[in-house]
């Protein structure tokens, strides 16, 4: 069964725990969305205050995948550019697919629907993220129409002796 998607849903505290849920089995299943593993719900809560922040300011947008139980099982953040020069373009943040949920294609369906909201966000031509190098998630957004457009060779550091490449990533929505 596919996933349900919803954009700016109504925020409660069912919809909060059930992302920061999310976002800890997804960092903790070794997936690269900001954290590396161990973490817990409360090590994730400050940065979703973070987006929380954004969207009550009117610069992000959430995406929310739920499950045939109405159980969060993917997000997504769209946050619009301040910089003037850059208004045609958005950010996409914190994309995840709960890990029982993978290998079903729902990841294709999160990254079709984010192109989709960026399309109702007026004058917005392409979506750009950046992705954690050494994991392939750069192939899987280059299947769904990404381009890498960038790449800062040992920008993240995982762990000591441990950096990553950050990669830049466009898809344009003509």
């Amino acid at each position: 069964m596919a996933l349900t998607f919803e954009l700016d849903p109504a925020f409660d505290r069912s919809l909060r725990d059930g992302i920061v849920t999310l976002w800890a089995d997804v960092s903790n299943a070794g997936g690269a969305v900001g954290f590396v593993p161990p973490v817990t719900v409360e090590d994730v809560r400050p940065d979703l205050v973070g987006h929380l922040t954004a969207m009550a300011e009117g610069r992000a947008r959430l995406l929310v995948g739920r499950d045939e139980e109405g159980t969060v099982a993917a997000t997504a953040f769209l946050t619009r550019n301040t910089h003037r020069l850059m208004a045609h373009w958005v950010w996409l943040y914190t994309v995840m697919v709960h890990p029982r949920h993978q290998g079903r294609g729902y990841g294709r369906d999160l990254m079709a629907a984010a192109a989709d909201a960026a399309r109702t966000i007026g004058g917005v031509e392409a979506i750009r993220l950046t992705c954690r190098g050494g994991t392939g998630v750069d192939r899987f957004y280059a299947s769904c129409g990404y381009k890498e457009v960038g790449r800062v060779p040992g920008a993240i550091r995982v762990a000591e002796g441990d950096d990553r490449d950050d990669i830049i990533m466009l898809l344009p929505l003509g």
